[in-house]
């Protein structure tokens, strides 16, 4: 099994997201910092664990989002 590399965002800089809901109950924040890689956390629960998406991923997802392709959107 391929081991993943750990990657430390203790001193990112978050930014809530465009595609996050306006009335705050249903906000992602993003961190840019990392090329080729987008790190994704409930801004809600800032300590809590966060997602690291290749970039490529993360545009398709947010693409199938907008479109509504997703079953349940």
């Amino acid at each position: 099994m391929k081991q993943r590399k750990r990657i430390d965002l203790s001193s990112a800089t978050w930014r809530k997201s465009s595609y996050s809901n306006g009335d705050g109950a249903e906000c992602l924040e993003v961190h840019d910092g990392l090329p080729g890689l987008v790190p994704v956390r409930d801004s809600k629960d800032p300590h809590g664990p966060a997602l690291v998406f290749r970039a490529a991923d993360w545009a398709s997802f947010v693409t199938a989002v907008k479109d509504a392709e997703l079953p349940g959107a």
